[in-house]
């Protein structure tokens, strides 16, 4: 399967709607639940596919550019930048380690962004004028959400097409899940009308365990048209990763975490939309 996809060629606008630029939001407001892991590592197998991909990384804590092999100390540029109306997004764009796979670095700076936003206009929306200036040649745009429902998650949802939710297998997942529904309502209603929930990602699952199972069928229950058939599950690979700095389709190509991340590259590419 992972074989499969790794090789295969998926034509973009088929997955993501009908946007000129498909913007993903990987967000949970809950810490923990994979959603750097994600981000780089679909990131990584959808450029792996011949699409080219731009992460940003929107979390101050800038794990997503530590992940990639780069220090958040060193760059000259960031999204902090960015959203400061600095620089632009093709400005602050380097290459990553993964080929075809740009980053917009985060920095520490971007923990006070959210003060500064407050006293600006149009504060919602900096992101997505933003990315009207996107590096050329880019297909897909993924963004690394904070762990919170503040001002620099709502611009990630502002300028998005999709939500990914990743969500891990506990029984504190649904409550979490029920926040973020209620907040894509009121983005759509006031911010952004064509947000659409992508997928919700179940994370860290263990097979071996009664409670993963639980979960994931209460899951499956009450969101049926949203649960993504891939299940990303607990591999130690994909946590030492990061530590390497290189997604888990460079760091160890062929691992069950690797395949797991190609497998969820296919399903979003090809998942039809209601």
């Amino acid at each position: 399967m992972a074989q499969d996809i790794a090789t295969s060629t998926v034509r973009l606008p088929n997955i993501l709607g009908s946007s000129p630029l498909p913007i993903v939001a990987v967000v949970n407001q809950k810490g923990g639940v994979g959603k750097t892991t994600t981000a780089i590592n679909l990131s990584a197998a959808v450029a792996e596919l011949g699409h080219p991909v731009l992460l940003i990384d929107l979390d101050p804590q800038a794990n997503s550019t530590s992940g990639l092999g780069l220090n958040p100390a060193r760059a000259r540029l960031t999204i902090y930048h960015v959203l400061a109306g600095e620089c632009t997004l093709s400005e602050a764009a380097v290459p990553s380690g993964a080929p075809g796979l740009q980053l917009v670095p985060s920095h520490v700076d971007l923990a006070g962004a959210e003060v500064e936003l407050a006293g600006m206009t149009e504060r919602e929306t900096r992101l997505r004028k933003a990315l009207t200036n996107a590096p050329d040649g880019i297909e897909l745009v993924i963004i690394d959400c904070p762990p919170s429902l503040g001002l620099l998650t709502l611009n990630a949802l502002a300028a998005a097409t999709q939500m990914l939710i990743p969500t891990q297998c506990e029984y504190f997942a649904l409550e979490g899940l029920r926040h973020l529904f209620y907040t894509q309502q009121l983005v759509r209603s006031q911010l952004n009308p064509q947000l659409e929930v992508g997928g919700i990602l179940m994370t860290q699952f263990d097979a071996r365990t009664t409670l993963a199972w639980d979960v994931l069928a209460e899951v499956r229950r009450s969101h049926p048209n949203e649960l993504l058939k891939t299940l990303i599950p607990r591999n130690v690979r994909l946590s030492e990763a990061p530590s390497h700095g290189k997604p888990v389709t460079q760091y160890d190509p062929t691992c069950r975490g690797a395949a797991a991340y190609r497998e969820l590259a296919h399903e979003l590419m090809s998942r039809s939309r209601p």
